[in-house]
C-alpha cells in the first residue's frame, strides 16, 4: 500500500484549495487573509501526503534505508508553515492598517485599470460601429 494515495486526505486537499482559492478572488483582504491560510494548510497537507506513510527516523544506522521516512517534505511542510505564518502576519497588518484608515477592508479598483476598462469599452464600440458600417457598404453594392 506504499504507492496508494488516501482518497479521504485527496478530496481534503482538493476541498481546502478549492475553498482557498475562491476566498482569494474576493474584495475583502479578511477573505484573502482566510483563503491563504486555507491555501496553506492544503499545501502542508499535501506536503505531507507525497511524504509517504509514517516510518522510522532518518538516522543511520537506526533502522534499514527501506523503513526510513523521506525527511524532506517533512522539511518543506516546516518551510511552507513558517512562509505561511509570515504573509498571514503581513495580510494581517494590512487589513488593520486599511480598517483604520479606511473604516473597511475592501480592495479597491486602481484608477489605471478602471481606465483600461473604459478604453476597451471604447474599443469595442468603435469595432461594433465598424462592422456595421461595412455590413451597409456590403448591402448597398449588392
Amino acid at each position: 500500500m506504499s504507492g496508494s494515495v488516501n482518497i479521504t486526505m485527496a478530496l481534503v486537499i482538493a476541498a481546502l484549495y478549492s475553498a482557498g482559492f475562491y476566498l482569494l478572488m474576493q474584495r475583502s483582504l479578511m477573505r484573502i487573509l482566510i483563503g491563504i491560510v486555507v491555501v496553506g494548510h492544503g499545501g502542508n497537507l499535501l506536503l505531507q501526503l507525497a511524504g509517504g506513510p509514517p516510518a522510522r527516523p532518518a538516522i543511520l544506522g537506526d533502522a534499514p534505508p527501506e523503513q526510513m521516512a523521506d525527511p524532506l517534505p517533512q522539511a518543506m511542510a516546516l518551510t511552507a508553515i513558517v512562509i505561511t505564518f509570515a504573509l498571514t502576519t503581513f495580510l494581517l497588518a494590512l487589513a488593520y492598517r486599511s480598517w483604520t484608515l479606511l473604516g473597511h477592508d475592501e480592495v479597491r479598483d486602481d484608477g489605471e485599470d478602471r481606465r483600461i476598462r473604459r478604453l476597451e469599452r471604447r474599443l469595442a464600440e468603435s469595432e461594433e460601429d465598424q462592422v456595421q458600417e461595412e455590413e451597409l457598404e456590403r448591402e448597398a453594392t449588392q
